[in-house]
């Protein structure tokens, strides 16, 4: 089983900026894609971004197109969320979350918690 542990979360204004990591620890690591999801208070959790581990290509939420950007660091078998131009309606816990085989996403991580101040 995979382990993924978040961190990077905070407390922003609107307009900043936060970087979340999401390190990935457990048996040989391997996987067809990594994800950030989010869920704010009261609502459903939603995709924010996407990256295909064979070939790097993302897709984004639409969001938060333009605004946020999913990378890795293969050897370190982490993936960041660079998130700018931050908005109070960013504001929710983010997952992390591992797709194997290109199905399900069968691995999540605790979860991050990023306020953005008005």
């Amino acid at each position: 089983q995979v382990q993924l542990v978040e961190s990077g979360g905070g407390l922003v204004q609107t307009g900043g900026s936060l970087r979340l990591s999401c390190a990935a620890s457990g048996r040989t690591f391997t996987t067809y894609a990594m994800g950030w999801f989010r869920q704010a208070p009261g609502k459903g959790r939603e995709f924010v971004a996407l990256l295909t581990w064979i070939d790097g290509s993302t897709t984004y939420a639409g969001s938060v197109k333009g605004r946020f950007t999913i990378s890795r660091d293969n050897a370190a078998n982490t993936v960041y969320l660079q998130m700018n131009s931050l908005k109070p309606e960013d504001t929710a816990v983010y997952y992390c979350a591992s797709n194997p085989r290109g199905g399900s996403w069968d691995d999540w991580g605790q979860g991050t918690q990023v306020t953005v101040s008005s």
